[in-house]
């Protein structure tokens, strides 16, 4: 497969994963499938999501496996390695602010073997890291993906993965817009995206 082939190959792997990702995260798709999966629902849209972005990653493996790594200096590789570590602490950190249980889908099928109602939606996070960054999970993300361009193909990754992270984050603040209201524009307002940049914004 010739480089532009297999750029043209991956990136379209990673269209296909946002596409689905977005059209099963709208609101008339997820009222048509619930009754079918039930309490299963979440933990189903995550399986799907992890078969789907393996999938991807094994097309842009198979794209790019001739290529070798880059021969990045000593001091540069350290300084890549330094920026991927704070991303998975990051990563970590961003984590442990949310209810785990709920986001993976297990908390769903618990309250409904318990025949408990499922609770309502969280109320809009601004605590913790979000008092700097408004997607902290994605910034985490970003450190990851570009700590680990030691080769054209991770370097692809960084690439494409960044632009779902960014498409990604403008369709999620739309739902959080229509959601939160006032609240979530006001956030928005006061605090960054991606990038510390103000500090402690509030």
């Amino acid at each position: 497969m010739t480089p532009l082939a297999g750029h043209l190959a991956y990136a379209l792997a990673w269209l296909s994963f946002g596409a689905l990702h977005s059209l099963l995260a709208r609101s008339f798709v997820k009222d048509r499938l619930r009754p079918l999966f039930g309490p299963w629902y979440r933990l189903a849209y995550n399986g799907l999501s992890v078969a789907h972005i393996a999938a991807v990653w094994a097309v842009g493996w198979f794209a790019f496996a001739g290529a070798g790594a880059f021969g990045l200096p000593g001091w540069a590789r350290g300084l890549l390695l330094a920026v991927e570590i704070a991303g998975w602490g990051l990563m970590a950190a961003a984590l442990a602010g949310y209810d785990l249980g709920r986001l993976g889908g297990m908390s769903q099928i618990r309250h409904h073997r318990r025949g408990v109602a499922e609770p309502e939606d969280e109320p809009l996070r601004t605590d913790r890291l979000h008092r700097f960054v408004r997607h902290p999970i994605y910034s985490a993300g970003f450190l990851i993906l570009w700590g680990r361009i030691g080769n054209e193909f991770e370097l692809a990754t960084a690439i494409w993965g960044s632009l779902y992270l960014v498409i990604g984050a403008l369709f999620e603040e739309r739902w959080l817009l229509t959601h939160y209201g006032a609240a979530y524009a006001d956030y928005r307002r006061r605090v960054p995206a991606f990038v510390p940049w103000k500090g402690r914004a509030i």
